[in-house]
């Protein structure tokens, strides 16, 4: 049986990375062609005193657009989306952000079981996430809850991934349906996009 057969049709993906992924994230994001159609949401944990230049930088080296997410925005396909620094991101039933400052999660503000819950709720089993490398357990929670609401799970090889601390906990808690390294996350979106659309 071929994979593509197996694969869901998704409207979403969300990611979320910490320590080790600005690496991981060019290296995930970088081989998706202008086109690519399915929005892509990224929690990274930064340092929130200064400015994020992330979308700039991101910008610069993916193909697809590149923005910070902005309260009340509304989802557009086919856009790579980054949490701003100092502000929770999550989707409303509208399919729009919407921007908080409640207590952090996990040290973090964004936190990324923050986004992940709130995607689960609003896309269920057509959503997709990814959670890459870092240094402490935010995502773990938020991937399980994606898989209990019908959602296609991703992690990390931890053995690739350059902390691998955030892959384990999200595979101790539960086991997501693919465990990979970078290159071929970045192949199965590409496959999902195509089933997708």
């Amino acid at each position: 049986m071929n994979e593509a057969a197996v694969l869901p049709r998704v409207e979403a993906v969300v990611v979320g990375a910490s320590a080790g992924g600005v690496e991981a994230l060019l290296s995930l994001l970088g081989p998706l062609r202008r086109g690519f159609r399915l929005p892509i949401i990224v929690v990274l944990h930064l340092p929130e005193e200064r400015r994020s230049q992330l979308a700039e930088v991101f910008a610069r080296r993916l193909q697809m657009p590149v923005v910070e997410a902005a309260d009340k925005q509304d989802i557009a396909a086919g856009t790579v989306y980054f949490a701003t620094p100092g502000y929770h991101l999550s989707i409303e039933m509208d399919r729009s952000f919407s921007l908080s400052q409640e207590d952090r999660l996990h040290h973090s503000r964004p936190s990324i079981d923050f986004l992940f819950e709130s995607a689960a709720d609003v896309y269920g089993p057509a959503l997709a996430a990814v959670l890459l490398t870092g240094a402490n357990h935010d995502g773990a929670r938020g991937l399980a809850q994606i898989k209990r609401c019908g959602g296609l799970t991703i992690v990390q090889d931890p053995n690739e991934a350059q902390v691998a601390t955030m892959p384990l906990a999200a595979m101790n808690i539960r086991q997501p349906d693919h465990v990979l390294p970078i290159h071929d996350i970045s192949g199965l979106l590409v496959e999902l996009e195509r089933i997708a659309c």
